[in-house]
């Protein structure tokens, strides 16, 4: 059966297990981070110079010229921004995804390994008993291994609509400032 330095074994893992998560956590928040401080900084360069530029205005007409060229670009920026923003955190899912994949699995075998220990040794005349939890964990595994598949379905799905979504603001973005001229 299980002993103790099973269980400190199984507690290092997990303990490793959680760190190794909290650093790709905090890699996917510095990314984030690092995004934000660029686009502030590109977003207050843009103001001043945008700001120098409507000082220089001088009529109404190259006033509207000047707002126009402002804005067109906006959709964009805020498609790249969102995009990127997107990659990231679906980067660091996937970092988490793939980890949680890997120890599940090893919970998994873990399990099923320590169920076959303690099933070898069931008292004789329990074979109904054994094959019917035997079905039920190969139930159970089936279970997990369909939400799994499931689950990546639907993120595949949601990143499509996103991409699908982006393409379209920046293509309607690029007709709309091509009528205006």
């Amino acid at each position: 059966m299980i002993n103790v330095e099973q269980i400190a074994a199984t507690n290092k893992a997990n303990l490793d297990n959680l760190f190794g998560l909290s650093h790709k956590a905090f890699a996917g928040v510095e990314k984030m981070v690092e995004l934000n401080l660029t686009a502030s900084r590109a977003a207050l360069a843009e103001s001043a110079a945008h700001a120098q530029a409507v000082m220089g205005v001088k009529d109404a007409q190259e006033f509207i010229a000047l707002q126009t060229s402002f804005v067109q670009p906006l959709a964009e920026k805020s498609a790249a921004y969102s995009r990127h923003l997107y990659d990231i955190a679906q980067g660091t899912g996937a970092e988490f995804t793939k980890g949680l994949e890997g120890k599940a699995a090893e919970g998994q075998h873990a399990v099923q390994s320590y169920i076959e220990s303690a099933l070898k040794n069931a008292p004789a005349g329990s074979e109904q008993a054994v094959a019917f939890f035997k079905q039920a964990v190969t139930a159970s595994n089936t279970a997990v291994e369909s939400v799994q598949k499931a689950v990546k379905q639907a993120a595949d799905m949601a990143e499509s609509h996103i991409q699908t979504a982006t393409e379209t603001a920046v293509k309607a973005s690029k007709t709309a400032a091509a009528k205006k001229r």
